[in-house]
């Protein structure tokens, strides 16, 4: 199975919305639950035409259905924070992550040409921290702790630079 990014289409807007209903993904995603599907369809369809210029966020795709989104975002030219989310929970466990976030650093240095990615997880999200290392990041040091599915976690921080990039 071949996944690629593709800029965000405001027909993406209702599979994104339509996640909401899946109470795992939300409480992992850590999305609320108080807004409905109209709602959040709503407010995607107005963040993918009007997005925010810190953000770069692209629907990741497997064949012609949307199976995740990639964001790199940051205000500074050289370095973006990457996140990627899979949805529903359903999908979980097929690598789908894996390929998301790993074509989101593609993405990042090729077309993007940053210096340098990080990333961040709480240590309670295992696969995500999984993920991370997978696809080359190294972890860097803690950060703060947090709340997750009720229990304290401490956020683990990665980094990749372009030169470790370039020599996978």
């Amino acid at each position: 199975m071949k996944l690629t990014l593709r800029p965000m289409d405001v027909s993406d807007a209702g599979t994104f919305a339509e996640w909401a209903s899946d109470p795992v993904f939300l409480a992992h995603a850590r999305w609320s639950d108080r807004a409905t599907v109209e709602e959040l369809t709503v407010w995607w369809v107005a963040s993918i035409a009007a997005p925010d210029p810190q953000v770069v966020r692209l629907s990741a795709v497997t064949r012609d259905d949307v199976v995740g989104y990639v964001d790199l975002h940051g205000d500074e030219r050289s370095t973006r924070e990457l996140g990627f989310v899979i949805g529903p929970s359903s999908r979980w466990g097929r690598g789908l992550g894996t390929m998301a976030a790993s074509a989101g650093l593609e993405y990042g240095f090729d077309a993007l040409k940053l210096s340098s990615v990080w990333a961040e997880a709480v240590d309670a999200k295992v696969g995500s921290l999984r993920v991370l290392e997978r696809i080359g990041l190294t972890r860097t040091g803690a950060g703060d702790d947090d709340m997750f599915l009720g229990v304290t976690s401490t956020y683990s921080r990665f980094a990749l630079s372009r030169s470790d990039w370039e020599q996978r």
